[in-house]
């Protein structure tokens, strides 16, 4: 198989669509899928990217969900996984992570979506794929997870940047979404993941220049330690997967996001 970058094009995947080693996992709503998608591709319910119990249920799911979620999809060291979504990418950038966390680099992101894929032209198929279970045993990476603990114990670091990927509202506090609190982690800075997007009508990525450019004024470089969260960790994994395409190597997600910061009582915020 030729070798895929972090972040590839419906031509790249085309041109490797059917070598034994690809998986790719479709993580849009269900209807979506039956409607049609990527041929092989296998639908993976994103609830399952979440640990699912209080307090908070946005966190990384333990080493034994993760073992039994990757084992029902047929992942082996040597697969390499192909990852898209209905919701412009923030599913399948949290999917990125979570095989990241689980130390499987061998994953690539469809730019653009199923929409990029069908605009140049390729097929889509129906029905329901299934896999062959395999036997994977996760080892959870935490360096790539931040918690309240480590921000806290790392707030004032002169080369920390906590990139907040909500919308203004929310980071001004102006909005708050299921929290006792808003406004956003002392000294974050504001990008919206939706800024990373050529527009809401073409959800591939912006061009790396431009990023970079934008998330320099904003005072985030690639020599940053970067912790990137949102409300519930959904927004902020396509913020990772952007961070990682554009050569950031030390970044981190606060999976508990502002769903737990926003309603403990021990949090510092800003407005």
């Amino acid at each position: 198989m030729t070798p895929l970058p972090l972040v590839i094009d419906a031509s790249q995947l085309a041109s490797n669509l059917d070598d034994p080693s690809l998986l790719i996992l479709d993580l849009s709503k269900v209807a979506t899928y039956q409607q049609g998608h990527i041929p092989h591709a296998l639908h993976v319910d994103p609830a399952l990217l979440l640990c699912g119990t209080a307090p908070v249920p946005n966190k990384l799911p333990s080493r034994e969900q993760l073992s039994a979620l990757f084992s029902s999809l047929g992942l082996t060291p040597e697969r390499h996984v192909v990852v898209y979504d209905d919701q412009m990418g923030a599913l399948a950038g949290r999917m990125v992570w979570t095989l990241h966390c689980v130390g499987h680099n061998r994953v690539s992101f469809l730019n653009g979506q199923l929409q990029a894929w069908t605009q140049a032209g390729q097929a889509l198929e129906s029905g329901v794929n299934t896999a062959s279970a395999s036997q994977f045993e996760a080892a959870i990476d935490r360096s790539l997870v931040a918690d309240v603990e480590h921000i806290l114990a790392h707030l004032g670091d002169a080369d920390l940047r906590i990139w907040d990927a909500r919308t203004e509202a929310e980071y001004r506090g102006e909005k708050i979404v299921n929290a006792k609190k808003g406004g956003h982690i002392p000294g974050a800075r504001w990008f919206e993941w939706t800024d990373s997007l050529i527009s809401p009508n073409d959800t591939r990525l912006r061009p790396d220049a431009e990023l970079l450019a934008t998330l320099r004024a904003r005072g985030i470089t690639p020599d940053h330690q970067v912790i990137t969260h949102c409300q519930t960790h959904r927004r902020s994994g396509l913020t990772y997967l952007v961070a990682r395409h554009l050569g950031f190597e030390q970044v981190r997600c606060y999976d508990g996001s502002w769903f737990e910061w926003g309603n403990r009582d021990d949090t510092p915020t800003e407005s």
